[in-house]
């Protein structure tokens, strides 16, 4: 009995480490695996960006404008929608 348990537990243990992790590690990653939910806000692709409600976007959302510093830290949930010089959302990313 002992033995059938040790074994079911080893068996177990060994599932776990064989499965890959599936944290992104670069912005590509991350926005391809859709980590920070950008799908649900594509609808906002070929807006004005000073016509989003911000209040509808998750929190720690950036709207990026070209001539905006931001920081380079690499957050996989955090969205990112970028406008272009015309004012008007482009893209979007996840970083």
């Amino acid at each position: 009995m002992r033995a059938l348990i040790v074994a079911a537990l080893v068996g177990l243990v060994s599932a776990c480490a064989s499965t890959p992790a599936t944290t992104p590690d670069t912005a590509e990653e991350a926005t391809q695996a859709d980590t920070c939910g950008m799908a649900r806000f594509n609808h906002l692709i070929g807006t004005r960006a000073d016509q989003i409600d911000r209040a509808t976007l998750p929190a720690g959302t950036r709207v990026i404008t070209p001539e905006m510093a931001v920081t380079m830290d690499f957050r996989a949930e955090r969205l990112n929608i970028m406008v272009g010089t015309n004012g008007i959302v482009g893209s979007m990313r996840c970083f």
